[in-house]
Protein backbone atom coordinates (compact mmCIF):
# COMPACT_ATOMS: atom_id res chain seq x y z
CA UNK A 1 0.00 0.00 0.00
CA UNK A 2 1.10 3.75 -0.72
CA UNK A 3 2.49 5.75 2.32
CA UNK A 4 2.09 8.55 3.28
CA UNK A 5 -1.69 8.35 2.89
CA UNK A 6 -2.94 11.92 1.42
CA UNK A 7 -6.36 13.06 2.42
CA UNK A 8 -7.46 16.44 2.07
CA UNK A 9 -10.08 18.89 3.34
CA UNK A 10 -11.81 21.73 2.24
CA UNK A 11 -13.73 24.19 4.82
CA UNK A 12 -14.51 28.06 5.36
CA UNK A 13 -14.27 29.07 9.10
CA UNK A 14 -18.11 27.76 9.64
CA UNK A 15 -17.33 24.00 9.16
CA UNK A 16 -13.74 24.16 11.41
CA UNK A 17 -15.69 22.02 14.06
CA UNK A 18 -17.00 19.35 11.39
CA UNK A 19 -13.07 19.26 9.77
CA UNK A 20 -12.11 18.36 13.66
CA UNK A 21 -14.43 15.70 13.80
CA UNK A 22 -13.40 14.16 10.26
CA UNK A 23 -10.09 14.47 10.63
CA UNK A 24 -10.26 13.00 14.48
CA UNK A 25 -12.29 10.55 12.53
CA UNK A 26 -9.37 9.70 10.46
CA UNK A 27 -6.95 9.32 13.06
CA UNK A 28 -8.60 7.04 15.50
CA UNK A 29 -9.29 4.84 12.97
CA UNK A 30 -5.65 5.00 11.39
CA UNK A 31 -3.52 1.96 11.98
CA UNK A 32 -0.70 4.09 11.41
CA UNK A 33 -1.76 7.60 12.39
CA UNK A 34 1.76 8.86 11.42
CA UNK A 35 1.53 7.78 8.17
CA UNK A 36 -1.70 10.08 7.33
CA UNK A 37 -0.81 13.34 5.74
CA UNK A 38 -3.83 15.32 6.31
CA UNK A 39 -4.08 19.18 3.73
CA UNK A 40 -6.48 21.38 4.68
CA UNK A 41 -7.78 24.05 2.26
CA UNK A 42 -9.15 26.83 4.10
CA UNK A 43 -11.13 30.20 4.45
CA UNK A 44 -10.48 32.52 6.60
CA UNK A 45 -10.01 29.89 9.55
CA UNK A 46 -9.37 31.78 12.84
CA UNK A 47 -6.72 30.91 15.09
CA UNK A 48 -7.94 29.16 17.78
CA UNK A 49 -10.22 27.12 15.67
CA UNK A 50 -6.52 26.26 13.88
CA UNK A 51 -5.14 25.50 17.26
CA UNK A 52 -8.03 22.61 17.94
CA UNK A 53 -7.27 21.02 14.30
CA UNK A 54 -3.86 21.23 15.66
CA UNK A 55 -4.07 19.21 18.58
CA UNK A 56 -5.14 16.31 16.02
CA UNK A 57 -1.29 16.55 15.36
CA UNK A 58 -0.47 16.16 19.10
CA UNK A 59 -2.85 13.48 20.23
CA UNK A 60 -2.30 10.85 17.09
CA UNK A 61 0.77 12.15 15.39
CA UNK A 62 -1.19 13.02 12.17
CA UNK A 63 0.62 15.34 10.40
CA UNK A 64 -1.50 18.29 9.37
CA UNK A 65 -0.79 21.05 6.65
CA UNK A 66 -2.74 24.16 5.74
CA UNK A 67 -3.71 26.29 2.33
CA UNK A 68 -4.94 29.42 2.18
CA UNK A 69 -7.40 29.78 -0.80
CA UNK A 70 -7.06 33.37 -0.95
CA UNK A 71 -3.50 32.98 -2.52
CA UNK A 72 -4.50 30.58 -5.22
CA UNK A 73 -5.57 32.30 -8.08
CA UNK A 74 -6.68 29.19 -9.60
CA UNK A 75 -9.51 28.99 -7.12
CA UNK A 76 -10.65 32.56 -7.11
CA UNK A 77 -10.74 32.91 -11.11
CA UNK A 78 -13.01 29.28 -11.36
CA UNK A 79 -15.21 30.57 -8.42
CA UNK A 80 -15.57 33.78 -10.25
CA UNK A 81 -16.75 31.85 -13.68
CA UNK A 82 -18.84 29.59 -11.52
CA UNK A 83 -21.83 29.61 -8.93
CA UNK A 84 -21.15 30.44 -5.89
CA UNK A 85 -23.38 31.21 -2.65
CA UNK A 86 -23.08 31.39 1.18
CA UNK A 87 -23.82 27.55 1.56
CA UNK A 88 -21.43 26.99 -1.63
CA UNK A 89 -18.69 29.35 -1.52
CA UNK A 90 -15.99 29.49 -3.88
CA UNK A 91 -13.73 27.18 -1.55
CA UNK A 92 -15.78 24.05 -2.78
CA UNK A 93 -14.32 24.42 -6.19
CA UNK A 94 -10.26 24.07 -4.55
CA UNK A 95 -11.20 20.02 -4.12
CA UNK A 96 -10.86 19.86 -7.76
CA UNK A 97 -7.68 21.98 -8.27
CA UNK A 98 -5.55 19.90 -5.68
CA UNK A 99 -2.94 19.09 -8.43
CA UNK A 100 -2.57 22.89 -8.09
CA UNK A 101 -2.51 23.53 -4.46
CA UNK A 102 -0.88 20.78 -3.01
CA UNK A 103 3.17 19.89 -3.49
CA UNK A 104 4.17 18.94 -7.00
CA UNK A 105 5.38 15.69 -5.40
CA UNK A 106 2.28 14.43 -4.14
CA UNK A 107 1.16 12.05 -6.76
CA UNK A 108 -2.61 11.25 -4.89
CA UNK A 109 -4.92 12.16 -3.11
CA UNK A 110 -8.05 11.28 -1.23
CA UNK A 111 -10.86 14.20 -0.86
CA UNK A 112 -13.10 14.52 1.58
CA UNK A 113 -16.31 16.73 2.90
CA UNK A 114 -16.12 17.44 6.24
CA UNK A 115 -20.03 16.17 6.81
CA UNK A 116 -18.03 12.34 7.15
CA UNK A 117 -17.03 10.39 9.88
CA UNK A 118 -14.94 7.62 8.68
CA UNK A 119 -14.77 4.07 10.84
CA UNK A 120 -12.52 2.33 9.17
CA UNK A 121 -8.46 2.65 8.47
CA UNK A 122 -8.41 4.51 4.43
CA UNK A 123 -4.97 2.84 3.39
CA UNK A 124 -6.90 0.20 1.37
CA UNK A 125 -8.81 3.22 -0.30
CA UNK A 126 -6.21 5.49 -0.73
CA UNK A 127 -3.95 2.36 -2.51
CA UNK A 128 -7.35 1.44 -4.79
CA UNK A 129 -6.01 1.08 -8.36
CA UNK A 130 -7.97 3.84 -10.65
CA UNK A 131 -7.34 1.87 -13.90
CA UNK A 132 -5.91 4.88 -16.01
CA UNK A 133 -8.89 7.15 -14.78
CA UNK A 134 -8.39 10.86 -13.27
CA UNK A 135 -10.63 9.98 -10.35
CA UNK A 136 -12.45 7.40 -8.57
CA UNK A 137 -16.22 8.01 -6.63
CA UNK A 138 -19.03 6.38 -5.49
CA UNK A 139 -22.00 6.23 -7.63
CA UNK A 140 -24.57 9.09 -5.67
CA UNK A 141 -27.83 7.74 -4.56
CA UNK A 142 -29.11 10.65 -6.16
CA UNK A 143 -27.71 10.77 -8.79
CA UNK A 144 -30.91 11.12 -11.16
CA UNK A 145 -31.94 14.21 -9.40
CA UNK A 146 -28.70 15.67 -9.02
CA UNK A 147 -28.14 15.10 -12.51
CA UNK A 148 -31.43 16.62 -13.91
CA UNK A 149 -32.99 18.77 -11.52
CA UNK A 150 -36.45 18.95 -10.00
CA UNK A 151 -37.92 19.09 -13.74
CA UNK A 152 -35.78 16.60 -16.06
CA UNK A 153 -36.92 19.29 -19.00
CA UNK A 154 -34.77 21.75 -17.35
CA UNK A 155 -31.02 20.33 -17.48
CA UNK A 156 -31.69 17.95 -20.04
CA UNK A 157 -28.92 18.96 -22.22
CA UNK A 158 -26.20 19.11 -20.22
CA UNK A 159 -25.96 15.34 -19.76
CA UNK A 160 -26.23 11.93 -21.37
CA UNK A 161 -29.34 10.41 -21.05
CA UNK A 162 -29.06 7.59 -18.65
CA UNK A 163 -25.37 8.78 -17.36
CA UNK A 164 -24.62 7.73 -13.67
CA UNK A 165 -22.89 10.15 -11.65
CA UNK A 166 -20.40 9.90 -8.43
CA UNK A 167 -20.59 12.20 -5.77
CA UNK A 168 -18.20 14.64 -5.09
CA UNK A 169 -18.05 14.04 -1.20
CA UNK A 170 -15.62 11.45 -1.55
CA UNK A 171 -12.94 11.40 -4.40
CA UNK A 172 -9.53 9.62 -5.32
CA UNK A 173 -7.93 11.57 -7.40
CA UNK A 174 -4.58 10.95 -9.42
CA UNK A 175 -3.28 14.50 -9.70
CA UNK A 176 -1.06 13.98 -12.74
CA UNK A 177 -3.97 12.80 -14.48
CA UNK A 178 -6.20 15.96 -13.10
CA UNK A 179 -3.91 18.16 -13.88
CA UNK A 180 -4.12 16.65 -17.55
CA UNK A 181 -7.74 17.23 -17.37
CA UNK A 182 -7.04 20.74 -16.88
CA UNK A 183 -10.54 21.67 -15.29
CA UNK A 184 -10.19 25.32 -14.80
CA UNK A 185 -9.71 25.38 -18.65
CA UNK A 186 -13.28 23.34 -19.21
CA UNK A 187 -14.78 25.43 -16.53
CA UNK A 188 -13.93 28.66 -19.21
CA UNK A 189 -15.84 26.77 -21.51
CA UNK A 190 -19.09 25.82 -19.56
CA UNK A 191 -20.50 29.29 -20.44
CA UNK A 192 -21.31 28.58 -23.83
CA UNK A 193 -21.71 24.66 -23.48
CA UNK A 194 -24.46 25.02 -20.59
CA UNK A 195 -26.57 27.15 -18.13
CA UNK A 196 -24.01 28.00 -15.74
CA UNK A 197 -26.69 29.62 -13.57
CA UNK A 198 -28.37 25.90 -13.48
CA UNK A 199 -24.73 23.82 -12.25
CA UNK A 200 -24.97 22.32 -9.00
CA UNK A 201 -21.79 23.87 -8.27
CA UNK A 202 -18.32 21.46 -7.80
CA UNK A 203 -20.81 17.97 -8.18
CA UNK A 204 -21.86 18.98 -11.97
CA UNK A 205 -18.76 20.75 -13.19
CA UNK A 206 -16.39 17.44 -12.03
CA UNK A 207 -19.34 14.83 -13.52
CA UNK A 208 -19.65 16.92 -16.43
CA UNK A 209 -15.68 17.01 -17.40
CA UNK A 210 -15.45 13.18 -16.00
CA UNK A 211 -18.25 12.10 -18.02
CA UNK A 212 -17.89 8.13 -18.34
CA UNK A 213 -14.06 8.34 -17.62
CA UNK A 214 -14.14 7.62 -13.72
CA UNK A 215 -13.48 4.90 -11.58
CA UNK A 216 -16.34 3.72 -9.28
CA UNK A 217 -15.17 3.34 -6.05
CA UNK A 218 -17.38 0.64 -3.74
CA UNK A 219 -20.54 1.85 -1.89
CA UNK A 220 -19.01 1.29 1.86
CA UNK A 221 -16.24 4.41 0.83
CA UNK A 222 -19.31 6.92 0.76
CA UNK A 223 -22.60 6.12 2.69
CA UNK A 224 -24.58 8.65 2.04
CA UNK A 225 -27.43 10.07 4.24
CA UNK A 226 -27.21 6.96 6.35
CA UNK A 227 -29.83 5.24 9.13
CA UNK A 228 -28.54 2.87 12.13
CA UNK A 229 -29.47 -0.73 9.73
CA UNK A 230 -26.13 0.66 7.77
CA UNK A 231 -23.90 -0.39 10.31
CA UNK A 232 -24.65 -4.52 9.65
CA UNK A 233 -22.94 -3.71 6.15
CA UNK A 234 -20.00 -2.32 7.10
CA UNK A 235 -19.82 1.34 6.09
CA UNK A 236 -16.45 2.85 5.90
CA UNK A 237 -17.27 6.61 5.43
CA UNK A 238 -20.56 7.34 6.23
CA UNK A 239 -21.84 10.76 4.13
CA UNK A 240 -24.44 12.75 6.49
CA UNK A 241 -26.12 14.01 3.03
CA UNK A 242 -29.49 14.19 4.36
CA UNK A 243 -31.27 17.09 6.41
CA UNK A 244 -30.11 15.05 9.71
CA UNK A 245 -26.83 16.41 10.74
CA UNK A 246 -24.96 14.69 13.46
CA UNK A 247 -23.50 18.52 15.17
CA UNK A 248 -26.65 19.49 15.47
CA UNK A 249 -28.33 19.26 18.72
CA UNK A 250 -31.18 17.12 19.12
CA UNK A 251 -33.43 16.06 22.00
CA UNK A 252 -34.07 12.95 20.32
CA UNK A 253 -31.46 9.96 19.56
CA UNK A 254 -30.59 10.13 15.84
CA UNK A 255 -28.21 7.67 14.29
CA UNK A 256 -24.48 7.72 14.95
CA UNK A 257 -25.34 11.17 17.17
CA UNK A 258 -23.80 9.15 19.73
CA UNK A 259 -20.69 8.06 17.85
CA UNK A 260 -20.28 11.36 15.94
CA UNK A 261 -19.90 13.44 19.28
CA UNK A 262 -17.99 11.26 20.94
CA UNK A 263 -15.62 11.16 18.11
CA UNK A 264 -15.67 15.39 17.82
CA UNK A 265 -15.77 15.24 21.98
CA UNK A 266 -18.30 17.35 24.14
CA UNK A 267 -15.76 19.84 24.15
CA UNK A 268 -16.03 20.80 20.60
CA UNK A 269 -19.53 19.79 19.89
CA UNK A 270 -21.04 22.77 22.72
CA UNK A 271 -18.26 24.68 21.36
CA UNK A 272 -19.57 24.60 17.77
CA UNK A 273 -23.39 24.54 18.79
CA UNK A 274 -22.75 27.59 20.53
CA UNK A 275 -21.36 29.38 17.76
CA UNK A 276 -24.06 28.26 15.55
CA UNK A 277 -26.39 29.31 17.69
CA UNK A 278 -25.16 32.91 18.28
CA UNK A 279 -24.34 33.26 14.49
CA UNK A 280 -28.09 32.22 13.23
CA UNK A 281 -29.04 34.80 16.12
CA UNK A 282 -26.65 37.67 14.91
CA UNK A 283 -28.11 37.33 11.69
CA UNK A 284 -31.53 37.34 12.57
CA UNK A 285 -31.32 40.40 14.30
CA UNK A 286 -28.84 42.00 11.73
CA UNK A 287 -30.50 41.23 9.22
CA UNK A 288 -34.13 42.66 10.82
CA UNK A 289 -32.45 45.72 10.82
CA UNK A 290 -31.63 46.01 7.30
CA UNK A 291 -34.57 48.40 5.17
CA UNK A 292 -36.89 46.54 3.46
CA UNK A 293 -37.28 47.41 -0.32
Amino acid sequence: MPTPVHIALTITDSFWALAYATARSISVTARYPADVHIHICHEGLAPDHKAELDSIATEFGTQLYYYDIATQPDVIAMAAALRSTRRYPKIVYSRLLLDRILPREIERVLYLDSDVLVLEDLTELFGTDLEGFAIGGVLDTNHIHQRLGPDLRARRHQSLQGEKWFNSGVQLQDLRKMAEADLPAFAQELPTRVGVSKLFFDQDLVNLRFTHAWKRLNWRYNVMAPNAAHIALGPVILHFTASYKPWHLRLRRRPFARLYRHIMTNRIFYWQVRERWQKKWYLRLFTGLLPRH
